[in-house]
């Protein structure tokens, strides 16, 4: 789906109440593409349905203070822009705000691992050498063989 206007916390916002309105009983995670490393086994676990009971929400904190994953139970518009409306993005804060708004909305939270997120050339070069088999790795090692300008 297209995103929205407006900064990332209403982008977010937005995407979990289309979600909602796709799916009304269903949970929704959503997953930052800023994290190739990431395989489906790694989520298999913390969401399967025997561990779902209970949980109102999943927070995946990122390395530098924000997250790369959020996800809610029974997701709605008037629900995610309680919790995302007005946060500050891509701070070393970012996360510990998210992770204060469940708290206050009384949500229990189950988290998933901790990863670091791409954010610049290092974290790419780091992301490549946990996963050497991903396309991503395999994208970034083509890039520095290419010949041109040093990068």
């Amino acid at each position: 789906m297209p995103q929205c206007g407006g900064g990332l916390d209403r982008r977010i916002a937005a995407a979990f109440a289309h979600a909602a309105r796709l799916a009304p009983r269903a949970p929704a995670l959503l997953v930052g593409s800023d994290t190739p490393q990431l395989a489906p086994a790694a989520l298999a676990a913390p969401l399967s349905a025997a561990r779902r009971p209970g949980v109102d929400a999943w927070f995946g904190p990122a390395e530098d203070g924000g997250f790369w994953a959020l996800g809610l139970a029974r997701p709605d518009a008037r629900l995610a822009g309680r919790l995302l409306h007005g946060v500050p993005m891509s701070t070393a804060d970012t996360g510990r705000h998210v992770l204060e708004r469940l708290a206050a909305d009384g949500l229990k939270v189950r988290e998933l691992p901790t990863l670091l997120d791409v954010d610049g050339p290092d974290d790419a070069a780091r992301v490549a050498a946990l996963a050497p088999g991903t396309r991503f790795a395999a994208r970034l090692r083509e890039f520095a063989a290419a010949p041109g300008p040093a990068r």
